[in-house]
This record gives structure tokens, C-alpha cells and sequence, in this order.
């Protein structure tokens, strides 16, 4: 037997389907926003030419191994410190933890351009530890290092963030039970904790690469836009647009857009955006 719909459901079909089609208006309208204009750029980049011809000069090739060997060095820093880190915010509770989590997670939020001045006013010729510094012979602004430091900076909360979260998240059963069988906390960490972990990890990972990657503001604030030595591709792009080379300055942000691009898709491929799903 068959069920009527009631006349108030009847009646509000074109209702709904008019919102249907609103919403879906309106999603691509939005969608052609965000995804147009970068695909425009790389389109652009590749049927011109600029994108081969930039790739074979030597400006954008230092400043592409530049971003390389910097961003390479600067995950390297944030897994060695960021690590443990994660592993006392995933695993204790103790005065002050929230506070910092709060400072763990603030240069997510904070402007580029406020990070490379704090770091400035801290590590400076005139900063807080700048000249206890210098008595040491390190001069750290505007130097290599400092690139470094400010792609750790503004990347290593997302790989703190998801590497906690995803320590977090290991049964500690399984890590009661190793102990039990005799492990050590090393063992236990390497064997147990670690891998069930790694998901995480390797979202963390490759986040961190990719801020660290995009970074501009902190540091052409701290390490400056010298050719060679602190310009990376990011601050590329902005010193050939402003120079005038509108195909270099195209060329160059191709790569990036496509870095950023890989990134994203291999963080969905492999089902690694839920690692930044906060429990509870």
C-alpha cells in the first residue's frame, strides 16, 4: 500500500529543489574562483615557454635548489625538536600545557611578516640574544641560516600538530602490554608508538614541507632577498615581478603551485588529512 506524502512535503519539492540548485550556483561560481587563477598561471606558464626557458636559467635554478636544501635541513630541525615535543603535549598534562599548546600552534595563525620581525627583535644584531650571539661569531640575519630558521618557524606546528594528534591517538593498551613483555620506552617508541603513528607523521611531514616551501614573509623580514644566498623561490617570484620579468616572476610560481599541488594530492591519495583530525 502505498504512502502519501503530505501536502506540506508536496509542496515544498520546488522549494528544495531551487535551494539545490542555488547551492550548486553558487559552489562553482566559488570553485572557478579559488581554482582559475592558479590555473591560469600554470597554463600560462606552460604554454609560453617561461616554465621550460625559467627552469634553464641560473636564478631561478639557485633559488630552486636554494628552497631545496633549506627546506630539506629546516624538516630536519623541526622532526629532531618538534618530536619529542609532540610526545610530551600527546602523552602529559601539567601546569601550563594548555598555554603551550596555544604557543605550539600560534605561528599557524600569526602574519608571515609578524613572524620574520619577532624573530628579528629576538635573534638580531640588536635583538634579545643578539649580541650574546656575536660574542660567539654567529651572525644569524640575513644569512642562509636564517632561512632556515624562519621555514622552521612557520612550519613546524603543523608537523607538532599532527604528530601529536596522532600519538595521541595509539591504543595505550598496546603500549601497557609492551611494557609488560619487557620493552623499554625506546623499543616501545620505535616498535609500537611510532609506526601505528605514522600516517600522522608522514601528514606532518609533508605539511610542514610545503609551508616551509611557501614561506615568504618571515623571511624576507629575517634572512632578506639576496640572490644566492637567501632568495628562495617564493621571494623569486616577488623580486622579478617587481624587477619587471613578469615571465620569470609566472614561471617560477608554476613550480611552486605544482609543489603545492602535489602535496595536496598525495595528502588525500593516501588518506593523510585525517591525521589532522583532533580527537574528542
Amino acid at each position: 500500500m502505498a504512502v502519501e506524502e503530505p501536502p506540506q512535503a508536496v509542496r515544498s519539492r520546488p522549494a528544495r529543489a531551487a535551494v539545490g540548485r542555488y547551492s550548486e550556483t553558487l559552489a562553482v561560481l566559488f570553485g572557478l574562483f579559488l581554482a582559475l587563477p592558479v590555473a591560469t598561471l600554470v597554463v600560462r606558464a606552460v604554454v609560453d615557454g617561461s616554465l621550460g626557458h625559467a627552469l634553464g636559467t641560473a636564478v631561478v635554478l639557485d633559488a630552486l635548489s636554494l628552497s631545496l636544501v633549506t627546506t630539506a635541513v629546516s624538516l630536519v630541525v623541526t622532526v629532531l625538536f618538534g618530536l619529542p615535543l609532540a610526545l610530551v603535549l600527546a602523552r602529559r598534562r601539567f601546569r601550563g600545557s594548555a598555554l603551550l599548546e596555544a604557543a605550539v600552534d600560534l605561528p599557524i595563525v600569526l602574519p608571515p611578516s609578524v613572524a620574520g620581525l619577532a624573530l628579528l627583535l629576538v635573534l638580531g644584531r640588536r635583538g634579545l640574544l643578539g649580541p650574546e650571539l656575536e660574542v660567539f661569531g654567529v651572525e644569524l640575519p640575513f644569512t642562509t641560516a636564517a632561512v632556515v630558521l624562519a621555514q622552521t618557524f612557520v612550519s613546524a606546528p603543523f608537523f607538532i600538530r599532527s604528530a601529536r594528534t596522532g600519538i595521541a591517538g595509539v591504543d595505550r593498551d598496546l603500549e601497557d602490554a609492551a611494557r609488560v613483555d619487557g620493552a623499554s620506552e625506546r623499543q616501545l617508541l620505535r616498535s609500537i608508538t611510532l609506526p601505528l603513528a605514522s600516517s600522522a607523521l608522514a601528514a606532518g611531514l609533508i605539511m610542514s614541507w610545503a609551508r616551509s616551501l611557501g614561506e615568504f614573509g618571515a623571511t624576507i623580514m629575517f634572512a632578506g632577498n639576496v640572490e644566492g644566498r637567501t632568495q628562495t623561490l617564493p621571494l623569486l617570484v616577488y623580486g622579478q615581478f617587481e624587477g619587471g620579468a613578469l615571465e620569470s616572476s609566472i614561471a617560477a610560481a608554476a613550480i611552486l603551485v605544482v609543489a603545492a599541488f602535489g602535496v595536496l594530492v598525495a595528502v588525500r591519495a593516501f588518506h593523510w588529512g585525517r591525521a589532522f583530525e583532533l580527537p574528542g
